[in-house]
């Protein structure tokens, strides 16, 4: 099914003049900044050190002729409800979400798959006696999912823009997963649907602020849904692309930028680098103080990538996951903590956590012409930072697991270590897909304790990567709020 994402945009400060501005980084979150920048008529030029925009949004035949699999994101629970993606009509620019017939699927080892389907009301009926509970939990975040996003898609030091709503998502936000999952639900199955959606934390349950990503992940599931981008995540860079043009922006390809003080002179700079890149190309140039807090930021643990190609579908054990678009594979919610528990800890679990994608189930321009038949699988395990170790058995055993059969069906497979990761793009440093460690305050406070964290130091420089609020994503508000400071800046 395809839809086009509606709602509330991202407004900026009006009546500011215009300058130049340059964005150093071609990903979502700098071409986001330079898209609303050029569209309030500023003069923009955007550097890109690869050949090809989009950072780790991008899609490539990797698995021969006829495939398109996506190099990093895939599925895109935030970018559909993105308010700056709205704001900006990346529909009305090549862009169409494709929503699988059901958004996420978590498979068990003893018993049916639970299911999160794009309704409150069908997913909780599907949980028997945990229903009721799972209303709880998310009913007011599912009825209210645009004035939570409003809230939880940007810095943390500001008044809430809907106080109302995001008191009802600090209920439930500050806990551990693994506690609130024990104390309300009483299934196996609620439990684990939980806990897989919290797991995007990258941390264990048992830590606090991990239940914001169950509850949170699970609403905009049941909402707006997690669909793929048609023809690959790709298809988003390419709808932002098409909207810096329209305006006059450009995008400068193959150019590395290893000094800021080598680019063109500019009223402001926009960088979509982690914090580590920031140091390196700013030299000098930054405040002491925020220099010294830019060297405190750490990468969090990794992930290892794995694609496959089979020569029919996966051969679920629960026939109903053929449908899924992402599947958590990880049994049941201790599992799920023991595996984050031992990546925290810098220990390659037995069983890792593995996120699964099967784009199919909505697109299928993902396999054509050659590949027509064949069905393209997207996957990574959680693993500890920087894990040099091969770990396609682990996920191939997985799989297996729950879908007796998987690897008899597997004709190619390119993996994606940590190390590979960083080599393709440097954002994510030593396999880090998060922007940095998401333990303790970090998850709040991204990358410094500031109420303007996008304002790199001093006006005129501003950051716009996943390292800054709200975090990861393929949404763009990171972009869209280096651009807010920086347009407030200029007014005053």
């Amino acid at each position: 099914m395809t839809e086009t994402a509606a709602g509330p945009g991202f407004a900026l400060p009006r009546g500011v003049e215009p300058g130049r501005a340059v964005v150093v980084g071609a990903g979502p979150n700098g071409l986001t900044a330079a898209a609303l920048l050029a569209r309030e008529g500023w003069e923009v030029d955007v550097f890109e050190r690869a050949p090809v925009p989009g950072g780790a949004c991008a899609s490539a035949p990797v698995l021969g002729e006829g495939t398109v699999v996506d190099l990093g994101a895939a599925g895109h629970p935030f970018g559909v409800a993105s308010p700056v993606f709205r704001e900006l009509g990346l529909t009305d620019h090549g862009l169409a979400w494709l929503h699988p017939a059901v958004p996420m699927g978590h498979p068990l080892p003893d018993g049916p798959a639970a299911l999160l389907h794009r309704d409150l009301e069908a997913t909780a009926v599907g949980l028997g006696v945990d229903a009721r509970a799972w209303r709880a939990v998310h009913g007011a975040l599912v009825d209210h999912v645009d004035e939570i996003l409003a809230g939880a898609l940007g810095p943390v030091l500001r008044p809430p823009p809907h106080p109302v709503a995001m008191a009802r998502f600090g209920l439930r936000a500050p806990w551990p997963a693994d506690l609130l999952g024990r104390a309300m639900f009483r299934t196996e199955a609620a439990r684990a649907l939980f806990t897989g959606s919290a797991a995007h934390a990258i941390l264990p349950s048992s830590r606090p602020l991990t239940a914001a990503f169950g509850a949170l992940f699970g609403a905009l599931g049941m909402s707006s849904g997690w669909p793929v981008a048609r023809g690959g995540s790709g298809a988003i860079v390419e709808s932002l692309v098409a909207v810096l043009r329209a305006h006059g922006g450009r995008l400068h390809l193959g150019h590395e930028v290893t000094d800021l003080r080598a680019l063109p002179a500019a009223d402001a700079v926009v960088l979509d680098l982690t914090p580590r890149q920031v140091l390196r190309v700013a030299g000098t140039g930054l405040p002491p103080r925020y220099a010294a807090a830019l060297r405190r930021w750490r990468p969090g643990p990794s992930v290892s990538k794995v694609d496959f190609l089979l020569d029919g579908p996966i051969p679920w054990r629960d026939a109903r996951l053929a449908g899924a678009g992402t599947v958590h594979l990880g049994g049941t919610a201790a599992e799920i903590r023991r595996a984050e528990d031992d990546v925290t800890a810098g220990r390659m679990p037995a069983r890792p956590f593995v996120m699964l994608c099967q784009q199919q189930a909505a697109d299928p321009s993902r396999a054509t012409g050659p590949a027509r038949g064949h069905t393209v699988v997207w996957s990574y395990a959680h693993v500890p930072h920087g894990h040099p170790g091969d770990v396609r058995p682990l996920i191939e055993a997985e799989v297996e697991r729950h879908a007796p059969g998987f690897r008899d069906r597997i004709e190619a497979a390119v993996a994606m270590r940590p190390a590979d990761l960083e080599a393709w793009n440097p954002n994510l440093v030593g396999g880090d897909i998060a922007g940095g460690s998401l333990a303790g305050a970090r998850a709040l406070l991204r990358p410094t304790a500031s109420p303007r964290p996008h304002r790199a130091g001093r006006t005129g420089l501003y950051l716009a990567s996943a390292s800054t609020p709200p975090g990861a994503g393929v949404h763009g508000m990171g972009g869209a709020w280096a651009v807010r400071t920086l347009l407030a800046d200029r007014r005053r």
